[in-house]
């Protein structure tokens, strides 16, 4: 059995995201299973350097993990030539800065969404790692959810038949920070900090519908601010310049339409926090973050409306629910898998930064399609 060690600059880290998903449950979770095993013998594990601005927070989590390198100097970690990979899970407005200079220093880079604000910075980032051919990866963690997994089982097994529409709910209630506190931090609502939740959940429908339905070919969409003033994290009020809800109608290649709501301002009246139902002319499914449940059409039954009558019949119950039959392990984790493999092996990596600018694309579209009440296109991306 052979081991190898790859140096991973991981910069943001300190953050929510950062820390519990890319940390613990990815990169240290994968050495603590011994490590990536390539086949034929060959194992590879990973080895953070952690990146930011406080020298306490990243001393205090080398400290919690046993872990031995940490540095506020980006720009050194990056000439360490046993740092292979640079991973960032920054604030989105300091993302495009940290990943140019990651690739300049030859930098394999894989990157939390949006990849960058606007589409043109993202283009950028992505003809640069083409040119400098690196490997390059943004971050699509839906794809491997349990219930989307098995959602896909049901479309390539020919399940829906021709599918009709999709429909998507995805949201919670954001407390305003002042009589309970917010569970999301203060800049996800300032649009001069990088948030709103267009550019954050567009990013992630982009992908989910393209891999799984289509590309989207244009979308009409409606962003809004319902929240206008919240208090942050010290107790202070500060001014929502940020779209807290986004609602969309994507029309996708194949000729499927998906309407989508996105919301931090709703209150979960559903079985999970996301849910899709997908329509089609042989059977239909609902998924969420974890389970999916089906009907044919073949047990398809007849409702009937009159509104004089209470509805005694329970549709819920004619729904049947789809089994595992695997187990799955954390989406994130999975991915970080795929992305060292396409490092390690030299072999593609198919969420790379073109699909990270295809979700900016839709983000910036959707923004723009709220600002000038139309329905916007959205043309293909060449390098």
């Amino acid at each position: 059995m052979t081991t190898r060690t790859l140096g991973v600059v991981m910069n943001g880290v300190t953050g929510r995201m950062g820390y519990r998903q890319h940390l613990v449950r990815s990169v240290l979770a994968i050495n603590e299973q011994g490590g990536i095993d390539l086949g034929g013998g060959e194992r590879v594990l990973l080895e953070p350097v952690l990146v930011g601005r406080s020298e306490y927070k990243l001393r205090e989590l080398c400290e919690r993990h046993n872990l031995k390198n940490w540095t506020t100097d980006l720009a050194g970690a990056l000439r360490d030539p046993d740092n292979a990979l640079y991973f960032d899970a920054q604030v989105t407005p300091a993302r495009v800065g940290a990943i140019t200079q990651a690739i300049e220093a030859g930098k394999h880079v894989y990157t939390e969404k949006p990849l960058a604000e606007t589409l043109e910075e993202a283009v950028a980032l992505a003809r640069l790692a083409e040119s400098a051919g690196v490997r390059n990866g943004v971050v699509q963690d839906k794809l491997f959810l349990p219930g989307l997994l098995k959602l896909k089982r049901l479309l390539d097994g020919g399940f829906f038949g021709r599918v009709l529409s999709v429909r998507g709910e995805f949201g919670y209630w954001v407390f305003e920070g002042d009589w309970q506190p917010a569970q999301r931090p203060s800049w996800n609502y300032r649009a001069e900090d990088g948030g709103g939740i267009a550019l954050d959940m567009f990013c992630h429908w982009s992908y989910v519908l393209e891999n799984l339905f289509g590309r989207v070919e244009a979308v009409t969409a409606r962003a809004v601010t319902h929240i206008p003033e919240r208090v942050d994290e010290a107790g202070r009020a500060y001014e929502a310049t940020a779209d807290d809800a986004a609602y969309g109608i994507f029309e996708l290649a194949g000729g499927a339409i998906a309407q989508i709501n996105s919301s931090w301002c709703v209150r979960v009246n559903r079985d999970e926090l996301v849910e899709f139902q997908v329509d089609g002319t042989h059977g239909s499914a609902v998924a969420g973050l974890r389970g999916c449940r089906i009907q044919h059409r073949g047990t398809t039954p007849m409702p009937v409306w009159n509104p004089d009558l209470p509805v005694t019949h329970s549709f819920r119950d004619d729904w049947q629910e789809v089994p595992d039959n695997q187990d799955f392990d954390n989406g994130f984790k999975t991915q970080w898998e795929m992305f060292i493999r396409a490092v390690v092996e030299g072999t593609p990596f198919p969420h790379d930064f073109l699909a990270g600018a295809r979700g900016v694309q839709l983000a910036e579209s959707g923004l723009r399609s709220s600002a000038e009440g139309r329905r916007v296109e959205l043309p293909k991306i060449t390098l």
